[in-house]
């Protein structure tokens, strides 16, 4: 079966009721869109235009920027792309916000499982999440592909990247980590019926020497993710993912961004840069992976209770040392 008429079954599918109230690619119109470029490109040719010999064997555009396409193929499907990662963000947060609620909230959650399966149904918004960010990656690889291939050019690849630079890279999403930890922390890598729908998700070396999750998605697609902090090379720890994607614990964040620990990530000026790729302005936007350090907690006792001991007495001294100086500075001793 062609892809097409896979992402078509799936959008008719059973989540029908779930996707129409979101957005996906529009897979069908936007290859309508390459064959009309395709059919006109070769009429023109024909009319008039002096081919070589060597040229007439292609049946490609062999345009590097084509009218017919770029008036709306990259502007709609960077907006199609811009709301599915939005969408896909949305939900996740949600769902982990109600996996790992506290007080009030998590006391009307424990209310609820008396008249209703609450973690089955949030497992299966999980499945249908991780179905949605599958299929419309794929969709966007699929006819990308079909434009170079038309086209004879770049400008899919060169679109790739652009939505790397952009952090709507659907498939490299700090989001989809914390989805395959929720998926290990509700223990689902231990119960058979979910696996196939669900993908396979697994985290080795946790406390060791190059820690991975690898997540093999629904399509086979495997992934992985170092979860190594680029500072201090060690298991990250209280996790957090700035905006350029690169993940780090709270104490190093903090530390390249000269804030203490008990500001946050998020006090970082907007002029501090992430110590891998040197980006400006990622600190704002930077994710606390909660998801993933529960997972650490639960499987890394001692590691997670020594880095706990250890960033609680840093965070204790610098708070000391901040009140010292604000305290100086206010009375003058």
């Amino acid at each position: 079966m062609k892809f097409g008429e896979t992402f078509t079954e799936y959008l008719r599918g059973e989540e029908e009721w779930f996707l129409e109230k979101c957005r996906h690619v529009e897979y069908k119109k936007l290859k309508k869109v390459l064959k009309k470029c395709k059919t006109t490109c070769n009429t023109t040719r024909s009319d008039g235009e002096h081919i070589n010999s060597s040229a007439t064997l292609s049946d490609s555009c062999q345009c590097q920027s084509c009218p017919w396409c770029d008036e709306m193929f990259f502007a709609e499907l960077m907006k199609e792309v811009s709301d599915i990662a939005g969408f896909f963000k949305s939900r996740v947060r949600h769902l982990l916000h109600i996996h790992v609620a506290t007080g009030m909230q998590r006391y009307m959650m424990r209310l609820r499982r008396c008249f209703a399966d609450e973690k089955q149904a949030l497992v299966e918004e999980g499945q249908i999440l991780i179905q949605y960010i599958t299929m419309n990656a794929i969709a966007i690889r699929k006819i990308l592909k079909k434009y170079d291939k038309v086209h004879g050019s770049d400008n899919g690849k060169n679109f790739k990247l652009k939505m790397r630079a952009e952090r709507i890279e659907l498939l490299h999403s700090p989001w989809l980590i914390e989805l395959g930890a929720f998926y290990l922390n509700s223990g689902l890598d231990k119960v058979g019926n979910f696996k196939n729908s669900f993908g396979r998700v697994s985290c080795e070396n946790l406390n060791e020497d190059q820690p991975m999750m690898k997540l093999m998605l629904p399509n086979t697609t495997e992934l992985e993710f170092d979860l190594t902090c680029a500072i201090c090379l060690e298991t990250v720890f209280n996790p957090y993912a700035l905006k350029c994607g690169h993940i780090f614990c709270k104490a190093c964040a903090c530390s390249a961004a000269s804030v203490m620990i008990f500001q946050g990530v998020k006090a970082a000026p907007q002029c501090s840069k992430c110590p891998i790729c040197r980006e400006v302005g990622v600190y704002a936007e930077a994710v606390h992976m909660i998801e993933l350090h529960l997972l650490l907690k639960i499987r890394c006792k001692e590691y997670w209770k020594e880095r706990a001991m250890g960033e609680r007495s840093e965070m204790v001294k610098q708070s000391k040392m901040f009140w010292n100086e604000q305290t100086i500075h206010m009375i003058g001793y």
